[in-house]
C-alpha cells in the first residue's frame, strides 16, 4: 500500500483526489515503464511515496532521474509514486517483475488504493507481442486502447474523434469456432486482469498499448507516450515529437554501459 515520504512535503503531497494515475504494466519490452520514465523525467515530478507490496521482486538502485552528482546517490526501490499537482497527475512507477502467482493480489491492492485515494481515473500503459497479432490487428496503427464501461461514458466520444482503434477481440478457438471472441493480450502482464477487475469494480480505467517486439524499445516508448499525450495533452503541441520529452539519465545504462561511480 502507499507509504508517503518526507520529500514530497508531507500529507499534502499525497492528496490525489481527482487525479489521473498512470501505471505501467510490466509487459513485453518494458514499454509502459519506459513511457512512464519519460513523463516523470520531462515534468521533473516529485517523489511523494512508495507502494509497499510483497508482489514484486525486491530491488534497490540509484536515482534513475538524477540531474547532478548530489542527487545521483539517492536510492530508488521497486515501486514508487510521483506527483505533479499542477496537472492533477500521479505516476506509480514499477521497476521489477512480479513474483509468481502474485498478479491477482497486486491488482486487488492497487485497485483498493485507487478507491481510497479517490483518483479520478487510471491509465495503464502496456504492450503486447507484435508476432501474435491476428490478421485484423496487422492493419493500420500498432497502437490500441481499451476503456472500462464507466470511463467509456466520459471519454468514448473523444476517442472516436481522435480516430483511435480499440483493441480487437480475437477468436477463442481459431479455426474451430470463430464467432466466440475474447480479449487476448499476449505479453501484456497484468493488463487483462487489471482491466477486467476494473470493469467489475466500476473503476474508470483506460489501457493504452503498443504491439512490439523485444529489443531496443525506446522508439516504442516514445510512440506510446505521444499516444497518451494526444488524449491528455500533458504537453501542448500541435505535432507530437520525440524531442518534446526529456530522456532520464538512467537510460544511458540501458544497453550495458559502465556502472555509475556513485554506486561504489
Amino acid at each position: 500500500m502507499f507509504v508517503p515520504c518526507d520529500r514530497g512535503g508531507g500529507s499534502a503531497s499525497s492528496d490525489f483526489k481527482g487525479s489521473t494515475l498512470l501505471v505501467p504494466a510490466v509487459s513485453v519490452g518494458n514499454v509502459g515503464q519506459l513511457a512512464a520514465d519519460l513523463v516523470i523525467s520531462t515534468f521533473d515530478m516529485t517523489k511523494v511515496g512508495y507502494f509497499y507490496t510483497d508482489c514484486l521482486v525486491p530491488m534497490v538502485g540509484n536515482n534513475p532521474y538524477a540531474t547532478a552528482e548530489e542527487n545521483a546517490m539517492e536510492l530508488s526501490i521497486n515501486a514508487e509514486v510521483y506527483s505533479l499537482p499542477s496537472k492533477k497527475l500521479v505516476v506509480l512507477q514499477i521497476r521489477s517483475p512480479f513474483i509468481k502467482n502474485k498478479y491477482r493480489p497486486f491488482c486487488q491492492t492497487l485497485l483498493s488504493w485507487v478507491k481510497s485515494s479517490k483518483c479520478a481515473r487510471v491509465v495503464l500503459l502496456s504492450s503486447s507481442h507484435a508476432y501474435q497479432r491476428d490478421d485484423e490487428q496487422l492493419l493500420g496503427t500498432p497502437l490500441r486502447y481499451l476503456l472500462t464501461p464507466d470511463l467509456e461514458k466520459a471519454v468514448g466520444g473523444l476517442m472516436q474523434e481522435l480516430n483511435w482503434k480499440e483493441m480487437e477481440k480475437v477468436a477463442a478457438y481459431p479455426g474451430i469456432n470463430d464467432t466466440e471472441k475474447v480479449l487476448h493480450i499476449p505479453g501484456g502482464g497484468i493488463t487483462k486482469l487489471l482491466f477486467t477487475e476494473s470493469c467489475s469494480k466500476g473503476i474508470q480505467m483506460a489501457v493504452l498499448l503498443k504491439f512490439c517486439s523485444e529489443g531496443d524499445n525506446i522508439p516504442d516508448a516514445f510512440a506510446l507516450v505521444n499516444y497518451l499525450n494526444e488524449w491528455l495533452q500533458l504537453i501542448k503541441s500541435e505535432v507530437n515529437t520525440s524531442s518534446q520529452w526529456k530522456i532520464p539519465s538512467s537510460w544511458r545504462l540501458l544497453f550495458g554501459n559502465g556502472l555509475p561511480p556513485a554506486l561504489f
